[in-house]
């Protein structure tokens, strides 16, 4: 059997440190927004979890789709023998890849989470004695460093989660993955469309308050990790549709004028009633806006696959 390989490049307090920088920037900013990456604790991963079971929420249903019909076409398209994923989590939707990568030789998952890495790594060793498994415990916005492994290299990067990073970010994110690629590697990448606003809107605030509870998780991480006394009750749940930026943000909507204190950065931070805190973008997209994204930092789409209803696209992307 293969080993599992883990390897960190996180330091061991980079999420503390990260979390207080990113609460301090972000609760003194105007206006005020925190990064969608603190929604994901034990609770928050666990409530995201429903929502992909919501009948409102389609991305998940139709990237699983895609990657269960044309896998085959990816890997072929691909020729890949290795396999990094950013943002593993779980890997559970990587099975239909690794199962179509009949050539493939080694999966390198790259996460924050240990725990995930580890979870996930082990049982893909188990089921696939034959492929080497790198694990990297590591923060995919930030430069990577890749394990030796064969060529050519498939970088996926699944579930639209890139659409969390703003125009600027994207840019220099994508520049970054297209440093970890040589000639004739890929990036597989999903992203979710426009559509309609009604079915957009949903997807993000749904029937049952799955969502709203997500959203306001991000209050009670900040209230455990650095001391803070949010009362989530206190706001209120906010999709909205921004036409002009063709993104969905979520925020939280103060009910009352009142103010929150963050000890562990010795701040204070006074809401108006009715005064909103960003918690989310997530940018929709078009083929021709992810072609150009692509192009200005060196890539070619070549390949372009979406469910049956055109809701989610997967695009192959190479390196020249």
């Amino acid at each position: 059997m293969s080993p599992l390989h883990v390897t960190r490049t996180l330091p061991e307090d980079a999420t503390g440190a990260a979390l207080r920088s990113d609460v301090l920037h972000g609760l003194t900013d105007t206006p005020k927004w925190l990064p969608p990456k603190w929604f994901y604790d034990a609770r928050g991963s666990e409530l995201f979890e429903r929502i992909t079971e919501l009948p409102e929420y389609y991305p998940t249903r139709a990237e699983r789709e895609i990657l269960a019909s044309r896998s085959g076409e990816i890997a072929a398209a691909s020729g890949a023998r290795t396999l990094v994923e950013l943002g593993s989590g779980s890997s559970e939707k990587t099975r239909h890849l690794l199962d179509a990568l009949t050539s493939l030789r080694a999966y390198v998952p790259v996460d924050v989470s240990e725990s995930a890495l580890t979870q996930a790594g082990q049982a893909i060793v188990e089921e696939r004695p034959e492929l080497a498994v790198h694990a990297l415990i590591a923060d995919f916005t930030a430069p990577l460093a890749l394990p030796r492994t064969p060529g050519p290299r498939l970088v996926a990067f699944l579930g639209g989660t890139i659409g969390n990073l703003l125009p600027a970010e994207r840019a220099k994110f994508l520049a970054s993955v297209r440093g970890l690629l040589e000639p004739g590697d890929g990036l597989l990448l999903g992203t979710d469309l426009v559509k309609d606003e009604r079915v957009l809107v949903r997807a993000y605030d749904d029937a049952a308050g799955v969502t709203a509870a997500f959203n306001k998780n991000v209050l009670a991480v900040v209230d455990r990790e650095l001391g803070a006394d949010f009362d989530p009750d206190a706001f209120d749940h906010v999709a909205l549709w921004d036409a002009e930026r063709e993104w969905i943000e979520m925020r939280l909507r103060s009910r009352t004028a009142q103010t929150v204190k963050v000890p562990a950065l010795d701040l204070a931070v006074d809401f108006a009633a009715g005064e909103e805190l960003r918690t989310e973008v997530s940018a929709k997209f078009r083929k021709e806006g992810v072609t150009a994204e692509l192009a200005a930092v060196g890539l070619e789409l070549t390949h372009w696959w979406t469910d049956a209803e055109d809701r989610f696209a997967l695009s192959l992307s190479v390196a020249g």
